[in-house]
């Protein structure tokens, strides 16, 4: 039978969170049952929440950075059995069939993955995220959380992890290599920590060095503030990659104009308003300007593998289901160091 679970949820676009109950699926052969712990607060959500990426579904249940353990599984999963910790991320199912869902790369599901939240199945049921107390998942779409981390700091793991991890791998960043990461917020601090885990020799960009003794324990060697001009003059022809964690609007020329020859600068924040740059800053280094989804499922399991051989979680403020309306507003204000994640025994009052 389904399970009723309690959750916290926005019932019209913008309005505030509240508590409410929600049902989960009966569980399928392949299914999981998991009792959730922890759930991440991700900028993304907010967005979804607010109805700024476009339609969306309400009432909306937010949340794709989940940590818990397994409750139930279903009469066909051998993978994960009672008790055992795990995790979800950004999706729950995909098509299987196409050559992105075959190449484990399910993030780009030729029929469209199904979001976490805010998606409807290929049932044609409304998906509902982890700002609840319990979720069922489709067993390929569940990873494994390491005995070497808290399921507290592991939750930002699924989506602020896996988003930075990624590109950091898929473009070589290790040793002899120097990254540079723009922006110390949810993503950025996690890039640091990652790149840095990796050998790479890490620099922080951003706005202020208001964050700069953060950045330096987090494993950056050195930390420059972007507002100030000289800083894109000093840093000519640095870098070998350059990852861009912030959603706003950059002067891109200026950036690239940072990266060696052959650099790359690869884009995982989502500004509001498109970005703009000269086909020269490009042409004349062979420079690379890209964009980088998440991972997938196999990648979010190495991820976390990675994670807990080398100590990694996410920092975080932990709060209670009274405090998810408040921690929105402080996200928007960037206060926050640097993840939100929700204590989900306290959604049930």
């Amino acid at each position: 039978m389904s399970t009723i679970t309690n959750a916290i949820a926005v019932p019209t676009p913008g309005a505030p969170l509240e508590r409410t109950t929600i049902e989960r699926r009966d569980l399928r052969p392949d299914d999981v049952l998991i009792d959730i712990a922890y759930a991440g607060i991700c900028h993304s959500d907010i967005h979804q929440a607010k109805e700024d990426w476009g339609r969306a579904i309400f009432p909306m249940v937010p949340g794709h950075e989940i940590a818990g353990v397994v409750a139930a599984v279903g009469s066909a999963v051998t993978k994960y059995q009672v008790g055992d910790r795990v995790g979800v991320g950004c999706m729950v199912d995909s098509c299987g069939e196409c050559e992105y869902c075959r190449a484990g790369t399910e993030q780009f599901c030729v029929k469209g993955n199904v979001q976490t939240y805010n998606g409807v199945g290929f049932d044609g049921e409304n998906t509902y995220g982890g700002y609840s107390q319990q979720v069922v998942v489709k067993d390929s779409f569940v990873c494994r959380i390491p005995e070497g981390i808290g399921l507290d700091v592991a939750a930002p793991l699924l989506c602020a992890g896996i988003t930075t991890y990624s590109p950091l791998r898929q473009w070589g960043a290790g040793p002899g290599k120097k990254v540079a990461v723009v922006g110390l917020g949810g993503l950025g601090h996690m890039a640091v920590k990652l790149a840095a885990a990796m050998g790479a020799e890490v620099t922080v960009l951003s706005q202020s060095l208001k964050k700069q003794e953060d950045g330096l324990k987090l494993g950056a060697k050195d930390y420059y503030a972007t507002s100030d001009e000289s800083t894109f003059e000093a840093l000519q022809g640095r870098f070998d990659l350059i990852l861009n964690t912030v959603s706003a609007k950059l002067p891109v020329d200026a950036y690239l104009g940072m990266l060696r020859v052959g650099g790359a600068m690869v884009n995982v924040g989502a500004p509001g308003e498109p970005l703009s740059y000269s086909a020269f800053s490009l042409l004349g280094g062979n420079k690379v300007l890209a964009g980088s989804m998440i991972g997938g499922i196999a990648e979010t399991q190495e991820m976390l593998d990675f994670c807990a051989e080398h100590g990694i979680g996410a920092e975080i403020e932990l709060i209670s289901a009274d405090q998810v309306n408040e921690a929105y507003a402080r996200v928007e204000n960037s206060d926050v160091r640097y993840r939100f994640v929700i204590d989900t025994a306290t959604i049930g009052g």
